[in-house]
């Protein structure tokens, strides 16, 4: 509840919460029992919610969706249905790049191709954009002479892989000329099935189907990814993502799920599963992701890789309370330039155009890091055990360790997960058109998941958002007592999802893993605040062959963007120098470079 010590807000902001603290039992990670489907129950079940709103009450219920109205410190404090915090100051187009962007280090045998690999390449005339783009579309389309093992990232084109190929010709001219846009010219990049991109078809993750109004070709490009294409960057493709962005591994029975690079036996993890796929395996460097619970940061840390997820409506005013737009990168250097330029801003928005640049730490500056140890333990152990050590090795770099407690986690992310399933049965539930069943263009987990949705109640809504605006006082507070504040926690409490061979034909449907998934992520989509996730470990599998990776996780202040993305370099230099192992490149990681300049050849 609500304690006596408040701070006033600071300056420069606008809607910044109150600065409150708030206290609450330590926390105790939550044992659920709800049931595990897969196969044909999974189908049964699904139907039978589909089709009685008396059964998907009960499931309602035992989820504890319900009982967020009636906690009583709740009764006073007022209703937050967008977490938007704008900084405001200098909306400068963005921080120029700097060497560390331009000319990162090369990582050795681990090293990962960055946009400045494929600059000097271009550069020095080895190869081509359109070489490279020509070259990735024999790996990527499903309209390639030959299948392979990258494919099943990419979501169907339906014959747009010209707008590729026409794109890297301008690119290929422009640096002919000696007139190329920068760093990003020419340099292949991913964008999920759920952003529009002019010329593609949006599937959300679900099965393609001819005739019906909401599949097809996107009009106009959103903002983040135009930003990009102004700078260079070809759009190779769509990559596939778990079926409405619903869960957390990557499963997509439909389409087909994406692999694994590091370890096949395990999901990608989700929503943006087939980003973490192909920026694992080496096909391109920079992704464009969203994320309502985790999903630029799962499939992340299961593939090694990076991924932000921006402060609230920063780079795309999306409609949702809990979405947010966001770039992964096989590497730092690529997250920041990626990051810098889709946050640029638009023009054509109200609130977006409105935020002040994000700007580094001043040199100097008290760096703290704050853990709540009781949160941080719940995870299994190998993940504490390598979260520990790369602790040990930020305090031993400068970074103040501060103890802190977040309060009702499992209240607040229980509110999270009603919030996010209520706006995500909404956009579902009129795409399949007038005549059409509104169920008809998804899979059985869904169904269940959307049943659940149909259920929620306006107190419900209105006291998920009230537990809301205690979780961003209390955040408010942490970040006035400690001033550039960082809270740290793993990414992820378990080592990825595995795969089970009964979940291949329909899905799986585990809430208790889903919400167990969820228990650092949720944090900064419900309060609206940017966090970034970089791997710090490898460790042996539970199955499988290939170590799997273990991500940690930064979540900052409003605006705190460029802080994040330092620490985040300073994670990355902790994985490749102090790690004893050193980062970790699968072996289907695909040399694209050295097979676009054998075309060239």
């Amino acid at each position: 509840m609500p304690s006596d010590k408040s701070l006033p807000p600071p300056k420069g902001f606008l809607s910044y919460p109150d600065a409150q603290e708030v206290r609450s039992p330590k926390y105790q990670p939550r044992k659920d029992a709800n049931p595990v489907l897969s196969g044909l129950p999974l189908v049964i079940a699904s139907s039978l919610l589909t089709h009685s709103s008396f059964l998907a009450k009960i499931f309602y219920n035992n989820a504890g969706l319900q009982k967020i109205k009636d906690l009583p410190f709740l009764d006073e404090v007022p209703y937050t249905f967008h977490p938007l915090v704008i900084p405001l100051g200098d909306n400068a187009r963005m921080i120029e790049l700097g060497e560390a962007q331009l000319s990162p280090k090369n990582r050795g045998d681990a090293h990962h191709y960055t946009a400045s690999d494929y600059h000097a390449m271009y550069k020095s005339g080895q190869v081509t954009p359109l070489q490279v783009a020509q070259t990735l579309l024999s790996l990527t389309s499903k309209y390639a002479k030959e299948s392979c093992v990258y494919q099943d990232a990419w979501a169907d084109s339906h014959g747009a892989d010209q707008l590729a190929l026409d794109a890297a010709k301008a690119s290929t001219d422009r640096w002919a000329a000696g007139t190329p846009l920068g760093i990003l010219d020419g340099v292949p990049i991913g964008v999920k099935d759920d952003l529009s991109v002019k010329g593609y078809i949006d599937h959300d993750g679900m099965a393609y189907k001819k005739g019906v109004a909401y599949f097809k070709p996107a009009e106009e490009t959103v903002w983040p990814v135009h930003a990009l294409q102004d700078a260079g960057a070809v759009v190779i493709g769509k990559n596939r993502m778990h079926e409405l962005g619903s869960d957390t591994n990557g499963l997509n029975p439909l389409q087909g799920t994406p692999t694994n690079h590091l370890n096949n036996q395990y999901y990608p993890g989700g929503s943006s599963s087939g980003a973490g796929s192909s920026l694992g395996a080496g096909v391109i460097p920079i992704a464009v992701g969203t994320d309502a619970g985790g999903s630029v940061r799962f499939p992340a840390v299961y593939n090694g890789v990076y991924g932000l997820k921006p402060t609230h409506h920063r780079t795309l005013e999306m409609n949702s309370t809990m979405c947010v737009t966001g770039p992964m990168a096989a590497n730092v250097a690529d997250l920041t330039i990626a990051y810098r330029i889709m946050s640029q801003p638009d023009p054509k928005t109200s609130m977006q155009s409105k935020f002040a640049v994000s700007r580094p730490p001043a040199a100097g500056s008290k760096k703290y890091i704050g853990v709540d140890r009781a949160w941080w333990a719940a995870s299994d152990p190998r993940v504490v055990a390598a979260c520990d050590k790369a602790l040990k090795h930020f305090t031993a770099q400068g970074y103040d360790l501060v103890d802190i407690t977040i309060p009702y986690v499992d209240e607040a992310q229980t509110a999270h997960g009603g919030v996010t399933i209520s706006e995500m049965t909404e956009a579902a539930r009129r795409r399949g058109g007038d005549g059409t069943h509104w169920t008809s263009l998804i899979g059985p987990v869904n169904r269940l998941v959307l049943a659940l949705g149909l259920e929620t109640n306006a107190a419900d809504l209105l006291k998920h958002n009230s537990m809301r605006t205690l979780l961003m006082r209390h955040m408010a507070w942490l970040f006035q007592t400690y001033p550039g504040l960082l809270v740290l926690t793993p990414t992820a409490p378990f080592l990825g999802w595995e795969k089970r061979p009964g979940h291949a034909k329909h899905g799986v449907s585990d809430g208790d893993k889903t919400f167990l998934s969820m228990i650092y992520v949720f944090l900064a989509n419900m309060t609206g605040l940017p966090a970034v996730t970089a791997p710090v470990a490898f460790v042996e599998p539970d199955r499988g062959e290939g170590k799997v990776c273990v991500g940690m996780m930064a979540t900052g202040e409003w605006g705190a963007e460029e802080a994040l993305l330092a620490w985040a370099a300073d994670a990355e230099t902790y994985l490749h120098e102090v790690y004893p192992d050193g980062r970790r490149r699968p072996e289907t990681w695909v040399d694209v470079l050295g097979l676009a300049a054998k075309q060239a050849v």
